[in-house]
């Protein structure tokens, strides 16, 4: 098989060395990719959301398979259109990648079917928004902006003045363009988060294994929201009880609404759950894989990932036992310099053989080859991953190689994994 897949990140990095283990594939292209994809796939220069320009390619390199990792190009129809010219894909149509695509429809959804989630209201007015936020009174509140927003879009206001200016930011002064057009403004939930990826073909839902994101700069907790600092796989809140619940009251009703709706699901299904006093609650839905959750999740996956896809596309995948290591799995983020802010580009990264370094997995997020030496070219810019017989181990076998590795500027967290750590004791 001839695969292609789409995206440029550290998530796609770990679907594309997946995929390589696949005895099924003798050749992989990415675009747009980056400097350490290139060491496991070809990489060309298309981008992710020009849907023309990747038909073109697929056409061009005769693929048989298109993988869609980013949101973006899902929530424009990129399936759709490789569908319509005959391509097989993995990702979900545009009809269906709404469920990430707008917070006001997965809010409304939720709402209509009984899916367990915050109290929310729906605004198309700052005023509105302000007057409602102003007479509730309660803070912490979470805001929303009802678009992508490059997974920025979430403001967690901890006093008025703070929630007055988010509203405006986002709906006035549209930080995050024609995604603030509208908002959800949503009760603050308490709990340990959890994150549960979830293969499905639209009628059977088959979840992985659990993991823990750090979605903030720096140690503690502290400092801006990111894209993510660091996972651990399997999230100890994620219990057999748990799991159990979500089946019953989430996963399976997401899938059989999004069915009502006319909107099959097909493809990899992103549950953002918290796990509140009063059970397990939905925090948010993405269409794809979670990055950096993916990068830890998909080390554990035993069962050739290409049969997965093909079992989603002939919806089959009742027929398909999927399994998964007992190992633990531990991602660590090496990022730029001044992220999620502003960064330098193009500092040298030393310590790697060919982008990786024994004894670790390194899926590069942000890299790019430069006169033959590799280089930072994002914010996120290495995931440093291992496997250990449990979480300690893991993250042990992760920060060495941290310790191996070196560009100016690099930050890390130190505490990935600590809440998890305390949650085993």
């Amino acid at each position: 098989m001839r695969v292609l897949v789409i995206g440029s990140g550290g998530r796609e990095h770990a679907l594309i060395r997946k995929i390589k283990e696949s005895d099924k594939v003798d050749y992989i292209a990415c675009t747009p990719g980056n400097g350490g994809i290139s060491y496991d796939a070809e990489c060309f220069g298309v981008g992710a959301c020009d849907i023309d320009g990747v038909v073109s390619l697929a056409k061009d390199i005769k693929a048989d398979l298109v993988v869609v990792a980013p949101d973006d190009p899902l929530v424009l129809g990129m399936v759709d259109a490789l569908n319509a010219e005959g391509f097989a894909t993995f990702g979900p149509n545009a009809a269906a990648a709404i469920i990430e695509g707008s917070k006001v429809f997965s809010k409304n959804l939720m709402l209509k079917y009984g899916i367990p989630t915050a109290e929310y209201k729906v605004f198309d007015n700052a005023q509105d928004a302000i007057d409602y936020i102003t007479e509730k009174n309660e803070f912490p509140t979470v805001i929303k902006a009802d678009g992508l927003a490059l997974g920025k879009g979430v403001l967690i206001p901890e006093n008025l003045e703070d929630a007055v200016n988010g509203v405006r930011e986002i709906m006035e002064d549209k930080v995050f363009g024609d995604s603030g057009n509208n908002i959800v403004v949503e009760e603050f939930l308490t709990g340990p988060e959890v994150s549960v990826l979830a293969f499905t073909d639209g009628k059977c839902v088959k979840p992985m294994v659990s993991s823990m994101d750090h979605k903030r700069a720096l140690d503690g907790d502290k400092g801006l929201n990111t894209g993510g600092m660091g996972t651990v796989s399997p999230n100890p809140y994620y219990t057999k009880d748990v799991a159990r619940e979500c089946m019953e009251k989430i996963f399976l009703p997401t899938i059989d609404a999004m069915n009502k709706e006319g909107r099959t699901f097909k493809g990899c299904l992103y549950f953002g759950l918290m796990i509140t006093p009063n059970g397990p609650k939905v925090i948010e839905y993405n269409c794809r894989f979670g990055d950096p959750e993916t990068q830890v999740v998909l080390p554990r996956l035993k069962t050739d990932i290409i049969d997965i896809f093909e079992a989603i596309n002939s919806s089959t995948l009742a027929d398909l036992d999927i399994e998964w290591s007992d190992e633990a799995c531990t991602c660590v983020i090496m990022a730029s310099g001044g992220y999620p802010k502003s960064y330098p580009k193009g500092i040298e990264i030393n310590g790697l053989t060919d982008g990786q370094l024994d004894g670790v997995t390194v899926y590069h997020a942000g890299t790019a080859v430069k006169d033959g030496k590799l280089v930072t070219s994002g914010g996120r810019v290495l995931g440093v991953t291992a496997l250990g017989s449990d979480i300690r181990q893991a993250l042990s076998k992760s920060y060495d190689a941290v310790s191996k590795i070196s560009f100016d500027g690099a930050h890390f967290r130190k505490d990935i994994g600590k809440r998890a750590l305390e949650a085993l004791k």
